[in-house]
């Protein structure tokens, strides 16, 4: 019967968090529409979402494109469809790969931001404070950064696919012998418009998201520095669960004819 009854209070406390995410999902999406609207909030946060995440994405994109050319270029050896290098790199880097590893980076970087810094508000009472002086904490702190992360990671997602792809041309002119011209016509020939949207759609999603967990998990925050430091490491392995799993929804969704 303790086991039992152990079960029940687990299940019960899963769908009282799913219930209070979910709660707090509407309130964020209500927020983001609803006026006042605070420019210099979201341009703030649009700088430290994607500016500052360009680095650390590119760098990523680049070495995964030149990885990506040389494992397909090896597996294609045996069955001697090496030219199909460039036209499986561009597909791989914008339909899967540049918007999930994207995805993933920031939502490494920004999540663990974001809750680390509302958490740490939590804790020292400054979101109750700006409750207490008419600020509504949803339209101050949540939307700005929601609404920021939801509109950079699309671009962030370009910049990945331009270099990842560049990375697989470096690779494969330079290493691999591949002539230049004839590696960026097939490229070009091979992809198509809703190859790059459907990249685009999932980053968006990506986006929502990272800024989502991040903020779900930092406002909720309870217990001090040690409650912050669980509200970061839960923020960032949601965030990356989610965007795993939402990314296996939208390919089955966009791919399914």
């Amino acid at each position: 019967m303790n086991f039992i009854a152990a079960l029940g209070r687990f299940v019960l406390e899963i769908c009282a968090e799913i219930g209070r995410l979910c709660v707090f999902i509407k309130d964020s999406v209500w927020h983001c529409f609803a006026p006042p609207v605070y420019p210099r909030l979201i341009f703030d946060q649009m700088v430290r979402i994607g500016y500052n995440s360009l680095p650390v994405v590119g760098l990523t994109a680049f070495f995964t494109g030149g990885v990506l050319a040389l494992q397909i270029y090896i597996g294609g050896t045996r069955f001697n469809a090496e030219s199909l290098v460039s036209s499986i790199v561009a597909l791989g880097i914008t339909r899967e790969l540049g918007p999930v590893l994207a995805g993933l980076m920031v939502a490494g970087r920004v999540s663990a931001a974001i809750a680390a810094e509302l958490g740490t508000m939590r804790v020292t009472e400054q979101i109750d404070a700006l409750a207490t002086l008419s600020t509504n904490p949803f339209k101050y702190l949540v939307a700005p950064r929601v609404i920021a992360a939801v509109l950079c990671l699309p671009l962030l997602v370009v910049v990945a696919d331009t270099i990842g792809i560049m990375g697989g041309y470096i690779v494969g002119t330079k290493s691999l012998g591949f002539n230049s011209t004839v590696y960026i016509k097939n490229t070009v020939d091979f992809l198509e418009f809703d190859d790059i949207f459907s990249g685009l759609v999932k980053s968006a999603v990506f986006g929502f998201i990272i800024a989502v967990m991040g903020c779900y998990h930092g406002y909720n925050s309870r217990g001090g520095a040690q409650g912050v430091g669980r509200a970061t490491t839960n923020a960032v392995v949601s965030a990356s669960i989610l965007i795993l799993s939402a990314n296996y929804v939208l390919t089955s969704l966009l791919f399914s004819s």
